[in-house]
């Protein structure tokens, strides 16, 4: 079976990332795409052999019953809505993150594709950078010993504003680095350490303080007794460790960023043979003073898109699971509010 796919939206997230990662899967077809700017449509048409091109998303819904699944590539606002009537033409969908900005708006849209019986899931992407896996794995080993901090920083250095909608829409557009890159840090850390119990959040917008944050950090106590430390920034001209795991037994440090979404821009897709590999190392120093270097695992962005064909077509597990999500969102909205409270906020258990 062929999974039929349009992608809404055709900018970095559609054309860069999602259509791809969809294209180097067997059985699955990008064969809509919607945009209302001519040169992503150009671009779109010169990019996927016998794409069809829509101005609008009723256009998409109009021919529902030419396609099978919906990524969700747009402006934050347009996640939910367009998630919820999808669903109701019973389309499978999968949406970028943030998915949402509250705890009841992810709800909703699980509940509506329990009802029309199709997979609904969050392009939680990262949990298959090759950097993540490793630190994961050492996690699972326990070759650190009881682990009582996790730093995990996304730090660029763009210190002039660029005028684009993340850090210039308003509150319904989920601008800044909080739902941003937040997303990812916070989800990261929840498949390692598991829920949080609460969070801190210090979020500042610094190049202008009447746009969206770019200075954020934010502080997560898990329920299994590790702390997360987690660090987005525009200020950082000399990055610091992507990762930084203190445990009893020793501390793994990683540098750099995954290469994938790199790789990507300059064409290379998951069908490439070395695809996702990377010369960057995990150090780790042990407790007795001896340091260890390994090879960091290579990227697995394709495992995606791979899960979700097979959730489709044979009702294996989502990739995603709504209820890791509804963790996420419950997180990042009890965030939001910790920032405006300058407080510790206790985050809602998510049965």
């Amino acid at each position: 079976m062929t999974i039929r796919v349009a992608v809404i939206g055709y900018g970095l997230a559609g054309r860069g990332i999602h259509s791809p990662l969809i294209s180097a899967v067997d059985g699955m077809q990008v064969t809509s795409v919607v945009t209302s700017n001519p040169q992503r449509a150009q671009q779109a048409q010169s990019d996927i052999a016998g794409v069809t091109v829509f101005p609008t998303f009723d256009d998409v819904l109009e021919q529902a019953h030419d396609h099978d699944l919906v990524v969700i590539a747009t402006t934050n606002s347009s996640h939910v809505p367009y998630a919820l009537v999808a669903l109701e033409r019973g389309l499978h969908v999968v949406i970028d993150k943030p998915m949402a900005g509250t705890l009841a708006q992810a709800q909703a849209v699980f509940a509506a594709a329990e009802k029309a019986d199709r997979t609904a899931t969050v392009f939680h992407n990262r949990r298959w950078d090759g950097d993540f896996l490793t630190v994961k794995g050492l996690a699972e080993t326990g070759q650190l010993g009881k682990v009582v901090t996790f730093q995990s920083g996304f730090e660029r250095y763009r210190p002039e504003l660029t005028g684009r909608w993340r850090e210039t829409g308003g509150p319904e557009e989920l601008p800044g680095l909080l739902f941003d890159l937040g997303s990812h840090l916070v989800d990261q850390a929840i498949q390692i350490w598991g829920p949080v119990v609460r969070v801190l959040t210090h979020a500042r917008s610094v190049r202008d303080v009447t746009t969206s944050d770019d200075d954020t950090l934010i502080l997560l106590e898990h329920g299994s007794g590790v702390t997360s430390e987690l660090h987005a920034t525009v200020f950082a001209a000399e990055p610091g460790p992507r990762f930084r795991v203190l445990g009893s037994a020793g501390t793994a440090t990683i540098f750099g960023l995954d290469e994938q979404e790199g790789d990507l821009g300059k064409g290379h897709t998951p069908r490439d043979e070395h695809w996702g590999s990377t010369r960057r190392v995990v150090t780790v120093c042990g407790g007795d003073g001896q340091v260890f270097e390994h090879r960091v695992e290579s990227g697995q962005w394709n495992v995606f898109y791979e899960s979700v064909h097979q959730a489709i077509t044979t009702q294996a597990a989502i990739p995603v699971s709504p209820m890791s999500v509804l963790q996420t969102v419950a997180t990042l909205e009890a965030a939001v509010k910790s920032n405006a409270l300058r407080a510790w906020v206790d985050v809602p258990h998510i049965n």
